[in-house]
């Protein structure tokens, strides 16, 4: 074969290449964000709006109160499953029709979940909705990738960060609201005109770039289906959510349910793993982790998804479970702190177009893992302004971590990966999410009991301390009139004590959360320089 031939090829796909790397939507690509950013905003604030509602939609729908935790692990399984294989349903359906899709299913099933009339209907509804929503966020971020030059993204994913971060933190409060002015079924309803406005900008100004166009021409010519990988993936990954979400209330490994579950998720993953790193036309295109950059951003956004919903929890229960607030007054603690994320993130996506990326994450996790620190001296007296005051100074540093390692992460990529990598990146700070709930809600609960244990042994029948406690509090019990005080003042103490034994247990697990943010500073030096104002793609 000549040279002439070979050269002619490399010489169109250079310009093919050149081609993608230039192309722009015609429409404004500002317009374009805050189009796909509406639908993020819609779809992360409905779950965080479900939480809050589970006791009076059990209530309603005359269920009990663990039943309808399925209303929450349904859609969580599904939209683990669709989050990362949201690439590939982008290449073979293409992405503006794939996304428009997903914001279809999800505004449907919202509307048919506000009208269900058992928990059963609901739980079903909730599965499809999760599915829809899962495809959301990596279709919006790559759609974003696309639309802006690398040395604007930063701006861009501010504006995709501030709906991903600021709804989670609004949400508990909203969902309160709702649902002590309203009823449960207006959490779902309130989704269906945004669905409707975020569907007839997208139809007008959502395009899919070439490399998408040719992309579908070509599978749609010879579309071969993955049914191992999607086999594997769909029980590795649903099976792993019920673990994460149900393995606290079963004790976890003493259940066999769990133990089985956790069993058979880790060997599906292990297998997809080997299939998709051999197979022709894989699922998820693994071999991105080749990357050393993207490799890292991963490991990142998995830690920034655990530090980001673990400390969500981690707030709200304290002030509500000690200190007797109640769930919107929780929420309101949260918001600030989104509130202190959206004045930031701006900052910080003009920053990562003239600070080295490395530069801004670093500071992220030393600011995180400084407030989680200084959280930890916190106590149940503490003030309302207090407690404020540490979310925002948490929010702060999130801000800084989000968009530099997204940003990171497209450094070095093609614009024929973006789908890819924008599935991997979501569906990790996701996973991460429930790895962070999970363990924040069991390491509470176990904590909780050792210090128990701990405070218990030390009151002792004949302990002086104790027994002047004790007469104090019988002496006034006496004289508010009471009975049998010596029994009653032993339950007072006991309640002190377990009210004890809980903050110190949240205090635990706040040094914790700061030393696993922390402990991931030092991968910032594997990544690569990210020069200011350069985050082309190599041209391959």
């Amino acid at each position: 074969m000549s040279a002439a031939p070979i050269a002619a090829d490399s010489a169109d796909a250079l310009a093919t290449n050149i081609a993608d790397l230039a192309w722009r939507p015609s429409h404004n690509q500002w317009v374009v964000a805050m189009t796909v950013t509406m639908a993020t905003f819609m779809e992360v604030l409905d779950t965080s709006i479900a939480n809050v509602a589970l006791p009076h939609i059990a209530g309603g729908l005359s269920a009990g109160v663990d039943e309808s935790t399925w209303i929450l692990t349904s859609y969580l399984v599904s939209n683990a499953i669709v989050l990362p294989i949201s690439g590939w349903l982008a290449g073979v359906f293409g992405r503006k029709r794939f996304y428009m899709a997903c914001v279809a299913v999800f505004t449907i099933n919202s509307f048919l979940c506000g009208l269900a009339p058992s928990l059963a209907v609901l739980v079903v509804l909730r599965v499809i909705q999760g599915a829809g929503g899962g495809g959301l966020q990596p279709s919006e971020q790559a759609i974003l990738a696309d639309s802006f030059a690398p040395e604007e993204r930063g701006m861009a994913f501010a504006i995709y960060g501030m709906a991903v971060v600021l709804a989670p933190a609004i949400g508990p409060t909203l969902g309160g609201w709702i649902t002590d002015n309203f009823t449960w079924r207006w959490i779902f309803f309130i989704n269906v005109p945004v669905g409707i406005i975020s569907l007839l900008l997208s139809y007008r100004v959502v395009e899919d770039p070439p490399y998408i166009v040719r992309e579908v021409k070509e599978r749609t010519q010879s579309l071969r289906i993955d049914y191992i990988g999607l086999g594997l993936i769909a029980v590795g990954l649903g099976f792993l959510q019920v673990v994460l979400d149900k393995g606290q209330r079963s004790d976890w490994f003493q259940s066999q349910l769990i133990a089985t579950l956790a069993i058979t998720s880790v060997l599906a993953i292990a297998a997809f793993i080997l299939w998709e790193l051999h197979t022709e036309h894989p699922v998820i295109d693994l071999r991105l982790f080749k990357d050393r950059t993207f490799a890292v951003s991963s490991i990142m956004m998995f830690t920034l998804g655990i530090v980001l919903f673990g400390t969500t929890v981690l707030l709200p229960e304290y002030v509500q479970e000690l200190m007797g607030y109640t769930a919107q007054q929780a929420g309101m603690v949260l918001t600030p702190g989104g509130f202190a994320m959206m004045v930031t993130m701006p900052i910080v996506g003009a920053l990562i177009s003239r600070v080295d990326g490395r530069i801004l994450i670093a500071i992220g996790f030393v600011v995180t893992g400084a407030a989680m620190l200084h959280m930890a001296g916190i106590y149940p007296g503490i003030d309302f302004r207090t407690a404020m005051l540490y979310r925002i100074y948490q929010s702060m540093g999130l801000a800084f971590l989000f968009i530099p390692i997204t940003t990171m992460a497209y450094s070095d990529m093609r614009p024929d990966q973006n789908n890819d990598l924008s599935a991997i990146m979501n569906f990790t700070r996701n996973i991460g999410g429930s790895v962070g709930i999970s363990m924040v809600t069991t390491l509470l609960a176990r904590r909780a009991q050792f210090h128990q244990t701990g405070l218990i042994s030390r009151l002792m029948p004949l302990n002086p301390n104790l027994r002047a406690q004790l007469g104090g509090i019988g002496v006034q019990l006496f004289r508010a009139g009471a009975d049998r005080t010596g029994n009653r003042a032993l339950g007072i103490i006991y309640g002190g004590v377990l009210r004890q034994a809980s903050a110190q247990a949240y205090v635990d697990v706040i040094w914790l959360m700061g030393i696993v943010t922390l402990s991931v500073l030092p991968l910032v030096l594997l990544m690569r320089n990210s020069k200011p104002g350069n985050g082309a793609a190599r041209i391959h």
